[in-house]
């Protein structure tokens, strides 16, 4: 398989981003950034600390989408999601790389977990200016795929066009207790997200001048690829993915796929060079 990795932070990485021509994608890894207690921040955790709250067959203990499922269906949708809310009730502070990219003038962010740290920077950085999408769940929102929020959480039936967009696919916390989780929600998105039908319109149309950054993403799953396939589908480009550690087989398969240069670096390391202003960046 063949895919370009590159080991310094390429300059067009901070140029775009801070041009809005480039998208932040965020996955769970982004929370190793923050200081103090922080929220399960991986489906393996989120899966313990759900199991740990009811009798989960040892079996499916380690996947997260089936413990989710268990609960919902011996426990009720209700209990889930009270669960959830209460999983991620913790706000860390956010890192300064939450920070720094809050400030950006981004179309569109895109943060594929359920925490609120983004949130939190978004809203400390200005009061206005961007809003929220979120993905919901069918088995709350039947016929309905998202729900749009003002910064202030009001909620909006409307799409709100802001000068940021902060997409939630999988829902979060803040400010609705939104979350897709559960086998039966995924498999209800993705039913239809190859014909882009739960990805907003807005996104849809934005991304079409975007390239993507991926912080804090894994792709070793079915899930994370299946929307990030969807979600990057007929976009500009470039796109690329922080990601230190070598890619497993599916994951280089899909880097290949999709055209997603690796760079092989910290995220940490990538953070510090960003907030400071990439000193260490170099031409791609």
């Amino acid at each position: 398989m063949s895919f370009a990795t590159v080991t310094t932070l390429p300059a067009a990485i901070a140029e775009g981003l801070a041009a809005g021509t480039l998208a932040p994608y965020l996955g769970p890894g982004l929370l190793a950034l923050c200081e103090g207690a922080t929220p399960p921040a991986d489906p393996l955790a989120l899966a313990a600390v759900l199991a740990g709250k009811s009798s989960v067959p040892g079996k499916i203990r380690n996947r997260v989408t089936a413990v989710a499922q268990f609960i919902e269906n011996f426990k009720h949708r209700k209990t889930l999601v009270a669960y959830m809310t209460e999983a991620y009730a913790t706000v860390p502070g956010p890192s300064a790389l939450h920070r720094w990219l809050a400030a950006l003038p981004a179309p569109l962010i895109v943060d594929t977990w359920y925490d609120n740290t983004l949130r939190s920077a978004l809203a400390a950085a200005r009061t206005s200016g961007w809003s929220e999408v979120q993905g919901l769940s069918q088995s709350e929102h039947f016929g309905t795929w998202t729900g749009w929020y003002a910064a202030d959480g009001t909620p909006s039936p409307d799409e709100l066009a802001a000068p940021t967009v902060l997409y939630k696919p999988w829902g979060a916390h803040a400010p609705a207790a939104n979350f897709l989780v559960s086998d039966t929600d995924f498999v209800e998105v993705l039913t239809e997200i190859d014909i882009q039908t739960p990805i907003p319109a807005l996104v849809q149309a934005r991304r079409a001048s975007l390239g993507f950054v991926f912080l804090g993403c894994r792709f070793n799953d079915q899930l994370p690829r299946a929307f990030a396939r969807q979600i990057m589908k007929r976009s500009g480009g470039p796109h690329y993915a922080v990601m230190a550690d070598e890619p497993t087989r599916m994951e280089a398969r899909f880097l290949e796929e999709q055209g997603i240069t690796r760079i092989a670096l910290p995220l940490a390391e990538v953070a510090a060079q960003l907030v400071a202003g990439a000193p260490a960046a170099q031409a791609a």
